[in-house]
């Protein structure tokens, strides 16, 4: 099967969101001709999000594939699942909670075909984005901490705006080479990711998002950051 378009939508304890995510993907894909298919990763979930997505199955017009880790390994972990298991010459990836309108990845989709770049990663700090519901205080505070933690760790960081948008789209081959190394589960992922990118001068161009946070989301800083402080020694010692 040729597919043009994979969209992996990692997912832990969604069973109230995943449902417009698959829908709205699955609509992406055909408004825009695309041969595409969904994959969803549930990440130990004790809920039902994976009963509610496979129970989409026979109404959509794209293929999905839901797959399912007994344990929550983390966010990166999920994705790493998912690119894995694609197939496309494109594949992306985006949180769950359709926090970003999936037309936002035409722009990115135009930048790997017209070979501007073989990574596009979307950007909420650039000009042109929109931001339409702001991080609460406390989650605001904690990201900009970490963002200039991480431009002070890695230099080679710094030209990119916004490391850790969920909403990344590769070429689909680049995608599943470096994921196939990746060591990170966690929140950190991103930040390893873009430095294997960098590392083997892979190109990498942001572009701006519409973007709205959602409060009830499973990811962030706020959730493990201890877990982030060992895995930032963890890349480390890793010599990225």
């Amino acid at each position: 099967m040729n597919v043009d378009f994979s969209i992996i939508i990692p997912a832990y304890e969604e069973s109230s969101k995943i449902r417009k995510d698959i829908i709205l993907a699955d609509n992406f894909i055909s408004a825009n001709n695309l041969s595409g298919e969904i994959i969803v990763v549930d990440d130990g979930s004790k809920d039902d999000t994976s009963k509610t997505a496979l129970d989409l199955k026979v109404n959509l017009k794209n293929d999905l594939t839901v797959l399912r880790n007994e344990i929550n390994l983390g966010k990166g972990g999920a994705v790493r699942a998912g690119i894995l298991c694609s197939k496309g010459k494109i594949v992306m990836y985006q949180d769950a909670g359709a926090t970003i309108p999936m037309d936002n990845a035409l722009i990115g989709l135009k930048m790997l075909r017209n070979n501007i770049c073989d990574i596009a990663i979307g950007s909420r700090k650039l000009p042109g984005s929109i931001i339409q519901k702001e991080h609460e205080f406390d989650r605001a505070i904690i990201s900009k901490v970490f963002r200039s933690s991480m431009r002070f760790l890695y230099k080679q960081l710094r030209p990119f705006t916004d490391t850790q948008c969920g909403f990344k789209i590769y070429n689909g081959d680049i995608a599943r080479e470096l994921f196939t190394t990746m060591a990170i589960n966690g929140f950190m992922f991103e930040i390893e990711i873009l430095l294997r990118t960098l590392k083997k001068k892979y190109r990498v161009a942001e572009f701006p998002v519409v973007w709205k946070c959602d409060r009830d989301s499973r990811i962030g800083l706020l959730k493990s950051p201890w877990r982030v402080l060992l895995d930032t020694v963890k890349i480390k010692k890793i010599g990225l």
